[in-house]
């Protein structure tokens, strides 16, 4: 139905997560309607990230450099660890401009149906990270999904007798009904419930 070039745009794009066929036409034709010098833009941009970032040696979030610049920050508070799955967790957890501390990636969860063991995750560095004894805190912020739960409490039990270990609360979102929530959900609500001031 399309030209061959176009067709293999259009294929490319629907690669990528969240982009199925009408999204990726959309996107293609976009592309073709932009000016050459936005589209070489585009590509070099797409070049330079894939050639430029890799991970943090220290905590594994995505760095152009060796250590990002969280962990080069002094104005962080260096006795506390977020541990989360991935580097749009960080981000995510950035944007709220409540966390000061620093940052451990683990890169994945424990799933032994996708084959992934606590080997596969970056679970050794985190207990290696231990060693000074200045951590004194590590916080848990992974979801709530059963293999969420599972990377959870065997993270936790690992760091149990190097520091304290917390996990964030859990619930209802802004603006949820009650009668629409899940019952883990709930759970975790009534769980984390905090006093009235």
């Amino acid at each position: 139905m399309f030209t061959p070039p176009l067709a293999r745009l259009i294929e490319q794009l629907q690669k990528l997560p969240g982009i199925g066929p009408k999204s990726a036409q959309r996107l293609a034709f976009h592309i073709l309607k932009r000016g050459d010098k936005d589209v070489q833009d585009l590509s070099q941009a797409i070049l330079d990230a894939k050639r430029k970032v890799g991970l943090c040696q220290k905590c594994f979030h995505l760095s152009a450099d060796p250590i990002c610049e969280i962990c080069r920050n002094p104005n962080r508070d260096q006795n506390v660890i977020c541990v989360v799955e991935d580097s749009k967790d960080v981000i995510a957890l950035e944007k709220t401009r409540e966390y000061q501390g620093l940052y451990h990636v683990l890169g994945g969860i424990i799933s032994p149906m996708d084959g992934i063991g606590p080997e596969q995750l970056n679970i050794q560095s985190l207990i290696q990270r231990m060693g000074g004894g200045n951590i004194k805190e590590v916080i848990i912020a992974i979801s709530p999904s059963i293999e969420g739960e599972t990377t959870t409490l065997y993270v936790g039990q690992l760091l149990k007798p190097l520091t304290k270990v917390t996990r964030i609360a859990f619930g209802l979102p802004m603006g949820g009904d009650l009668e629409y929530a899940d019952e883990v959900t709930l759970a975790r609500a009534l769980e984390g419930r905090t006093n009235m001031n």
